[in-house]
């Protein structure tokens, strides 16, 4: 296989339901932003690093489901 691949698989609305949230959380969530800048330093395209984010958003609203809790801001 040459060229690049692209997703074409899963569930097309939660993907287009979770790129914004994780645009948002890239620009402005200290632990996703720095998550991100990482690993645009190791050379992952930006997609790529924004796709991570989302599967991250993901697993956090799973997490914060399955143990009945809320969303809590991380206080400095």
């Amino acid at each position: 296989w040459r060229g690049k691949s692209f997703i074409q698989g899963g569930r097309k609305v939660v993907r287009d339901a979770l790129y914004m949230p994780a645009l948002v959380a890239m620009r402005f969530n200290p632990d996703r932003k720095a998550k991100y800048q990482a690993m645009i330093k190791a050379g992952k395209p930006p997609k790529v690093a924004l796709t991570a984010l989302m599967r991250k958003l993901i697993e956090l609203a799973n997490a914060l489901i399955k143990a009945n809790r809320n969303w809590v801001i991380k206080e400095a």
